[in-house]
Order: structure tokens, then sequence, then C-alpha cells
């Protein structure tokens, strides 16, 4: 049953949803996207990131986006955001740029993170895939479902796996799509009980982080999740196996359990994890959508029309 309500819903989403109401929504999110992304590659990171949590938190619905109301308690907010999610800024100029081409607000604001997530994956030199479209935006956000929904760098194996299993998404699904780690930057904060704690580290690898990650302050200090931030590739897993992974739940994924076959195989093999991130991707991007009447097209991304 599970399955056949994925696809149900899913069954609304198309690659091709635009084509015939706004032919010039795709090429202006990938203008912008890449202009971004030029001007600073963390942003790709970062917008990678957007829908990533955006989808974790009651499906892809653009929730993220909202600012705290009197009626909403807005997600940007809680732990998992707060003072470290970034591209606001970016997705305005998308939105008004794409309504502009539109003639009128006919792309929703989910549907935006969804493209501009794959966009800056390619900018940065990863896969393509097909997006879904279709999505429509929620009237509501959740502080709460932020908070206890969103994977954290603090968990180990079995429950960052209890994590993805909530939003239908399988161990595989876990390991390819924190394959995102590939790009960015994480805080010192995040990390700086694993270097100064975790056993499962290279001693070498923890030193050179515990230079620019005391022991007391510098908790905003930014580290590389693996080292070619700036460039989608599989070094991510090569340092796992190295065990040189930055966060304590990024070395989780090898670490004598069973996730450590697959991050082997796409440490050896980038066209398999290029094809299994892809996958993820579009699987992720379908949860739980809003289609047909329910939700709306936001005019303005940050705010409820």
């Amino acid at each position: 049953m599970v399955a056949l309500a994925t696809t149900a819903s899913s069954s609304y989403l198309s690659p091709y949803y635009y084509n015939k109401v706004c032919p010039n929504a795709l090429p202006t999110i990938k203008r912008i996207v890449e202009a971004a992304v030029q001007k600073e590659r963390r942003m790709g990171a970062s917008l990678l990131r957007m829908h990533f949590h955006d989808c974790f938190v009651n499906g892809c619905d653009g929730s993220i986006l909202l600012d705290d109301t009197a009626t909403i308690d807005g997600e940007k907010n809680a732990g998992p955001n707060n003072n470290s999610m970034r591209g606001f800024e970016v997705v305005d100029k998308i939105k008004y740029e794409v309504d502009k081409a539109c003639g009128k607000p006919v792309v929703s604001c989910a549907d935006i993170l969804a493209v501009a997530a794959r966009d800056s994956v390619v900018a940065l030199g990863g896969p393509a895939w097909k997006v879904q479209l279709g999505r429509r935006d929620s009237t509501t956000a959740s502080r709460t479902d932020a908070n206890n929904d969103i994977p954290s760098p603090f968990m180990d194996l079995p429950a960052l796996i209890k994590t993805f299993d909530k939003q239908g998404m399988d161990t595989g699904d876990l390991v390819a799509l924190s394959g995102g780690h590939a790009i960015g930057f994480a805080q010192c904060r995040l990390f700086k009980s694993r270097i100064y704690n975790d056993d499962n580290i290279d001693p070498n690898f923890a030193r050179a982080r515990q230079a620019t990650c005391p022991r007391n302050g510098g908790d905003t200090n930014l580290a590389p999740l693996d080292p070619t931030a700036a460039v989608f590739d599989t070094a991510y897993f090569k340092n796992l196996v190295k065990r040189k992974g930055l966060l304590h739940s990024d070395q989780a994924l090898y670490n004598g359990g069973t996730t450590d076959e697959l991050v082997n195989t796409y440490s050896l093999n980038a066209g398999a994890f290029s094809a299994d991130f892809a996958k993820s991707m579009i699987k992720m991007g379908n949860i739980k959508p809003l289609t047909g009447r329910k939700g709306q097209i936001r005019v303005n991304c940050r705010k409820v029309n």
C-alpha cells in the first residue's frame, strides 16, 4: 500500500508540467542558478540542502521558505536550519524572474527548489536528471517537524536509517543522498565532538580540522565536507573509506555496518554513484507533494497568499 500511495501522489507530477504554460520557466531558473553558483560556488550546496530540508518536513512543499508570522512557527528557525540555511535571496530572485518570464505566478516555490537543486548539482559537475514538476506550495510550516524529521549530523546509522524510512526512503537512498556532501561546508559546532572525541577518525585528519575548530569557540568556522567542496565528485566516499568523514553522521555510513559495501562501491565507481544519486533525488522530490487543488502557487515564496 505504501508504494501505491507514493506513486499515486507523484503521478500528478511530470517533467513537462510547464512546457505549455511557461516554456521559459526552466531556462530562467537555470540561468539564475548558474550565475549564483558562478558568483559563489558554495551556493550550489546551499540550494541542494534547502530542497532536501524542505522535502523531509511534510513533503516537498516550499514550507521551508515561509517566514514566521503570528500563525506560522516557521522552519527557518528550527535547529537544523537556524543560522545555517542560506540561499533564500537566490530563491527570491528566481521567483521574481520566473514570474516575469511567465507573465504571472504559475511556477510554485516548491518546484523552484527542486529545479534549483538539480541545476546546482549540474553547475558543479554532477549528474543531470529530469525533475518531476507540478508541486504546489504549502500554506503552513512546522518548526517542530523540522526539528524532529531532518537528519542530524550527530546521528548513528540506525537513527539515520529510521529518519529516511519515515520518508519512504531506503538505505540506498540514504547513502546516495549523503553523497550530496560532495559539495559544501559545515560549521565547526557540527563536527567539534567528532574531531575531539570519535575514535573512528584518521588522526592526521582530526588534527588538521582541529586547527580551525578549537575545543572552545570558533563554532561558526567552516570546513569543507570533502576535499573538493566546489566539485560534485566521489571524493566524499573515498574519504569515508579513509576514516576522514567530517560529520559523525558521514562516517557512520562506513563504520562496520550494512552501508559499508555501497560506500566502497561509490568510492570506486563514479558512474554508479551519479546514477543512484539522480534516482534518489527524483524519489525524494516525490515525497508527499501537494497537487491538484491542494495548496497554492505563492506570489511571494516567503509568505502565504
